[in-house]
This record gives C-alpha cells, sequence and structure tokens, in this order.
C-alpha cells in the first residue's frame, strides 16, 4: 500500500489503546507521517499530554488555540497542534450560535458540570462535535485524534449513539446525529487501534475491535503494534564458542552471564512472535510493527525513526481494495458469513 493512499482513505483517524502502550507517541507517527506526503494535518490532544508536543519537539503543553508542530515543507505539508475540552468546545458553541453571555456565566458558574451531570456524555459529544466541525471545514486533509485509553475510549465514542436515543429534538440531537455519521462514514472517520505483543493488551485490543464494531459502527484501520523487540543475532551461539572464534578468553561467571541474556532474550522473542500469531488469529485486520526504541522519550529524532518504520510496513500492506476494511468485513470474510 502506498503511504500517501492510506493517509487518504479517511479524513478523521481516531487513535485509541491502553494506557501504557504508546498510543500518543502512534498519534504523533501518525501525523507525521501523513505530513510528509504533502498532507496538512491537525493533531487533537483530549487530555493534555505532554508527550504529544515533545514529539515534535515542542515544551509546551497545547492549548485551544492551534500551534504549529511542524512547519510546512517542500510538499506542502505540516501538522498543527490544538487541545479540545468540553468546556472551550461548548463556549465557542454558544459564542457561534449568538450566546456570549450565557457561555461567560455558564463557564464562571460551573454549570457545565450540573449539565454533565443531567446529561450524560454531553461533554464527549461537545468534544467530537468540534472534531466533526474541523472535519468539514476542510482546513486540514486529515485530524489525528489522539482519544482516551480504549476502558474511556469506547464511552467517548458511542456516547452520540446514546444522545440520539435520547434526545427526541433540538440541537443536542442535531449534534448527536451529526456526530455519529461522521464515525459511522469510514471515507470519513477510522478508528486506529495500539497495542504491544503482551497478553493482556492483545487481549483488550481484540475486545475493544468486537466492541466497536458492535456498538459504535465504526471502520477500523489497521492496528498498530508498538514497541517490538528486534532479536539481535547469535541468540542461539554458544558464548563459549562465540569467545574462542572472537580469540578472546572469559572466565565461568561472564560466559553463564551471557548464556543467561541470551536465552532471557530468545524467551522474550518467542514470546511475542506467539503474542503476535495469536492477534493476527483473533483479529483479522493487517498489523503494522512498531520497535521498541532505546529511549527513555520520544523526541523529534526518534519520531523520525518511527515514521520510517511505519513507512516500511505500510508499504508491505498489499493495495487497498478500494473502500477501508473495518473488523466487521475482516470478520465476516473469515467466517465466511455476516458477523454479529
Amino acid at each position: 500500500m502506498d503511504v500517501a493512499e492510506f493517509v487518504g482513505q479517511s479524513r478523521v483517524l481516531v487513535v485509541a489503546g491502553k494506557g501504557g502502550v504508546g498510543k500518543t507517541t502512534v498519534a504523533a507517527t501518525l501525523a507525521r507521517l501523513a505530513a510528509e506526503t504533502g498532507a496538512r494535518v491537525v493533531l487533537v490532544d483530549l487530555e493534555g499530554r505532554p508527550g504529544l508536543p515533545r514529539c515534535f519537539g515542542h515544551p509546551d503543553p497545547l492549548g485551544y488555540e492551534p500551534v504549529p508542530l511542524l512547519a510546512a515543507g517542500p510538499g506542502g505539508g505540516e501538522v498543527v497542534g490544538r487541545r479540545i475540552t468540553p468546556d472551550e468546545a461548548l463556549v465557542e458553541y454558544l459564542v457561534e450560535h449568538g450566546l456570549k453571555r450565557v457561555s461567560r456565566r455558564l463557564v464562571s458558574s460551573g454549570a457545565l458540570e450540573i449539565v454533565a451531570t443531567a446529561i450524560p456524555g454531553i461533554r464527549d459529544v461537545l468534544v467530537l462535535g468540534k472534531v466533526k466541525q474541523l472535519e468539514r471545514q476542510g482546513l486540514a486533509d486529515l485530524l489525528v485524534v489522539d482519544a482516551p485509553a480504549t476502558g474511556h475510549a469506547m464511552t467517548f465514542l458511542s456516547s452520540a449513539e446514546g444522545l440520539l436515543d435520547a434526545a427526541r429534538g433540538g440541537p443536542v440531537r442535531t449534534q448527536a446525529a451529526e456526530v455519529v455519521e461522521l464515525l459511522s462514514d469510514p471515507r470519513r472517520c477510522q478508528v486506529v487501534l495500539v497495542t504491544v505483543p503482551e497478553e493482556m493488551p492483545v487481549n483488550e485490543v481484540v475486545e475493544a475491535a468486537y466492541a466497536l464494531e458492535d456498538r459504535v459502527g465504526v471502520a477500523l484501520a489497521p492496528v498498530v503494534v508498538n514497541g517490538c523487540v528486534q532479536a539481535p543475532p547469535g541468540l542461539a551461539v554458544d558464548p563459549a564458542e562465540a569467545a574462542a572464534a572472537a580469540g578472546r578468553s572469559l572466565s565461568a561467571a561472564q560466559l553463564e552471564a551471557l548464556g543467561a541474556a541470551a536465552a532471557f532474550e530468545r524467551r522474550r522473542a518467542e514470546l511475542q512472535d506467539a503474542q503476535l500469531r495469536r492477534l493476527r488469529q483473533e483479529l483479522p485486520l493487517p498489523c503494522l510493527e512498531l520497535p521498541e526504541l532505546p529511549v527513555d522519550q520520544i523526541g523529534p529524532e526518534a519520531l523520525g525513526q518511527l515514521v520510517e518504520a511505519l513507512a516500511e510496513e505500510l508499504a508491505a500492506l498489499p493495495e487497498s481494495p478500494g473502500s477501508p476494511v473495518g473488523a466487521g468485513d475482516a470478520t465476516r470474510r473469515a467466517s465466511g458469513g455476516s458477523s454479529a
């Protein structure tokens, strides 16, 4: 698959995954990858994570106003970052509808908390409504949304459907209906699930994929498997033989330590491969593997390495059949019938 083809499949990519799997890093990687194909990208932060702007060498947390994270290159691609919160999204909505004074009082009095309690899911719909507005404005070629961890992400993405069922009319129902329309159109929105090659995260990403299909009906892009370890060559070679071949003399303690280290790395690689096989068996979606990097924090240089790795993984995928493949489509093909 051509990288530009992948980037152009949908106008919104929602990146979700279990906490600690590198979801924010993957969101930044996707944004920069898209920019390098010439796309104008808006990278949306929902939780004020400092790691997101840090990936681009930007020291400060993102705010509601757009901030350049990656300047436009020769191809015209760029990344602009911004944070969207329910309070700011509501204020902007009210101001646009001629209720500027009301918006100020609502925020200063803390009434938004009362509204959120009275109308479950309204906070998420406000945020998704702003994402929908940005997508409709067409000021960017792609929006990459760093979503909450999968537990909250499920509520986040299904909130509009719940409000649509509960509200009989009015602006709340209209907003919810438009958000549902966005999420259900694979040409406009897809979800990128992120995991690491370990048992619990793989379990969670498989469950999340089918839950998103059943409860939200959103299309799923390829799954990103972050933190994959590349086993160094020569792990099966006996340390004593390797030392002799290199003309080195090692003590018994050193040989024992080397043997234990090699056994540990072999076992780690075996466990990783087993989880990758299980993921591909249980979730028939393409998997994109990103390497584990020996750094404490992801900055621009490390992000560039991940972008290069992701581009290589995408290039190895078969060409798109013409429409995004969701979990439901993949499940139906795997089972030979219709999914539940």
